[in-house]
């Protein structure tokens, strides 16, 4: 996904149809409320049908560890793909190059409702299918994962890192944006970059500040007080 310019205001038209158009945008308020009650319920159920607490919490958390794997994986093979025809540079383009095209359009920074409930469910058979009964304590951590991915992301974008430690993170994805975006597939976390060698190194890159800022939100500024 090469572009001749990022373009810090603006976003992609995906869609010619505006009603098409309009379910490509979300806020993050929207899927955290969507998925909320599916994550409380199944943890509820997973006690219903004799599940121990202890069992529920350790599967629950295996499903947040599995996500980070599964958010390098899909970030790296599927939405940074080497598309050869049109209709599949126009479907990674839609999936995740619109992104890197206008990085600061915050209505594009989860997937919007529609397709990713098909997805999702589509997640849940097959973990069902893999897992049975274990897939109501294991799909919920997943799907919490995704959702501190989401916001994570959200935030990467938005604001300063709020703790030092959380530097390398917010430092790791504005590179994969400006820098290379063939390395630095992790948002979240940053575990399978060092695992599969994709980390930027970055006591070796030198901070652009001014590039970064490029890819945080614009801020309102507040109107001056009457003298």
């Amino acid at each position: 996904m090469e572009f001749e310019k990022i373009h810090n205001k603006g976003q992609a038209q995906l869609f010619k149809n505006p009603y098409l158009e309009m379910l490509t945008k979300t806020h993050p308020l929207v899927i955290w409320g969507m998925y909320t009650p599916v994550m409380i319920y199944m943890v509820y159920y997973s006690g219903t049908i004799g599940f121990t607490t202890g069992r529920i919490a350790l599967t629950f958390l295996g499903g947040m560890f599995f996500w980070t794997f599964f958010e390098y994986l899909a970030h790296r093979f599927l939405f940074h793909m080497i598309a050869n025809s049109g209709r599949a540079k126009r479907f990674i383009y839609t999936l995740h190059g619109n992104h890197h095209h206008y990085p600061r359009d915050k209505q594009r920074l989860f997937m919007p409702p529609v397709p990713s409930l098909i997805l999702s469910s589509a997640i849940f058979g097959l973990m069902y299918l893999i897992l049975g009964s274990k897939a109501f304590m294991f799909f919920p951590g997943f799907l919490l994962g995704y959702l501190m991915y989401g916001t994570m992301h959200y935030a990467i974008h938005a604001w300063n890192p709020p703790f030092k430690w959380m530097k390398g993170l917010w430092r790791n994805h504005h590179l994969h944006h400006y820098k290379n975006e063939h390395n630095g597939y992790g948002v979240s976390s940053t575990i399978w970059d060092h695992v599969f060698g994709t980390m930027f190194d970055l006591k070796g890159e030198k901070e652009d500040k001014e590039k970064v800022k490029e890819l945080m939100f614009e801020r309102k500024e507040k109107n001056a007080p009457n003298p």
